[in-house]
């Protein structure tokens, strides 16, 4: 019989998307407030893959990644997309220009691979409880970011494999040195 044992920690990320870069910034400092420093950060790219967003969110939208600094356990995910869920209620308020002015994708980086949460079911995607579902977007595999046919195109494009990898990184070192765990999320 197999023994049950406790997940290894994981690297909490949130990819972010806005039509204005201060918009970004706001979350990225609210993010930080909930879930602990921010780590790494990515640059900001155009996100030109779909326009998908564009009635919620406004055209030409802004896509940048935040990591956080420590680690959590995995099993913490649901938890935090319904708490980004919040934060996005928050800033619809905030900045009532668009109904939806930032959406936030939390997820964790793992040695092999991606996971995002999400509040859509699909065949694909494993539901975790509290109306929250998860999927591995992207696998590590040979020293390289590999998608999945599922995997949402932007993601697929190899643009944000820099910054993925620099988390996965992080996350390597943090657990070389247990004393750098940190237990952001609840």
């Amino acid at each position: 019989m197999a023994q049950i044992h406790q997940p290894a920690p994981v690297k909490l990320i949130a990819g972010l998307l806005a039509a204005r870069a201060e918009w970004l910034d706001v979350a990225a400092v609210r993010l930080a407030e909930l879930f602990g420093p921010i780590e790494l950060a990515s640059p900001d790219w155009a996100f030109d893959f779909t326009h998908y967003y564009d009635k919620q969110m406004g055209e030409n939208l802004l896509r940048r990644f935040v990591a956080f600094a420590g680690t959590v356990d995995p099993e913490t995910l649901g938890a935090t997309k319904r708490r980004t869920n919040e934060l996005e209620a928050e800033l619809a308020e905030q900045f009532p220009d668009f109904p939806r002015p930032v959406n936030i994708d939390p997820g964790y980086v793992a040695p092999s691979k991606l996971v995002l949460a999400s509040m859509k079911d699909f065949a694909h995607r494993v539901y975790l409880g509290g109306g929250v579902y998860a999927e591995v977007t992207l696998r590590y595999v040979g020293g390289q970011w590999q998608s999945m046919p599922f995997t949402f195109p932007d993601y697929a494009s190899g643009r944000y494999d820099a910054f993925l990898s620099a988390a996965r990184e992080l996350l390597m070192k943090s657990r070389a040195n247990p004393a750098s765990r940190a237990g952001q999320c609840e």
